[in-house]
């Protein structure tokens, strides 16, 4: 069986998403997990972990693009080990790429490398880029939305109110919830 994995990272990106389901179909997957989830958040993708549940000795997971799968050399070696671990197969469309042979092994392991140089390399330079504009005052950075709704938040627990509701009623994190009322009580 061929089973295809196609993963966005917001919810607005509807057209990448419908773009990998029909690269997909067009590769003859039989069954497409899918998901609108950042790859950051690994431990959250539980679309993936389906897929990966799912796949049985000789089949293939089917991914459009090697960011769709994993973000680190680390995550990336991870499922393949688990997908080999199977006796399934791995396959990257954009790379031409398929795990069932030694050529494709070595390939996918040289460019996932790759993929995590250039990552870390964007981060560097972003970061670069922040701390020029902070230098010259460009640049303020989001204003913190939870610590501006302290008085609420002190003032809806002192109502009785639980955290989860809290948080929804303000839209912060019930995180920031916590956070809030531990400081008030220090």
């Amino acid at each position: 069986m061929i089973v295809g994995y196609a993963r966005t990272s917001t919810i607005d990106q509807t057209a990448g998403l419908d773009a990998q389901h029909r690269d997909l179909k067009t590769a003859g997957c039989d069954r497409i997990f899918s998901e609108q989830v950042s790859s950051v958040d690994k431990d959250n993708r539980t679309k993936l972990t389906d897929a990966l549940d799912f796949i049985r000795e000789g089949d293939t997971l089917v991914v459009t693009k090697l960011d769709r799968l994993a973000r680190s050399v680390a995550h990336m070696m991870e499922i393949k080990d688990r997908v080999t671990g199977k006796g399934a197969h791995l396959r990257i469309l954009d790379l031409n790429m398929d795990t069932s042979t030694p050529t494709g092994q070595l390939l996918l392991t040289m460019m996932g490398g790759i993929a995590e140089f250039e990552r870390a390399i964007m981060l560097e330079r972003q970061r670069e880029g922040i701390a020029k504009a902070k230098a010259e005052g460009k640049y303020v950075g989001r204003q913190p939305t939870a610590r501006a709704k302290a008085d609420q938040v002190l003032c809806m627990k002192a109502e009785g109110k639980g955290a989860t509701e809290i948080a929804k009623v303000l839209g912060i994190g019930r995180a920031s919830v916590y956070r809030i009322m531990q400081e008030a009580d220090a």
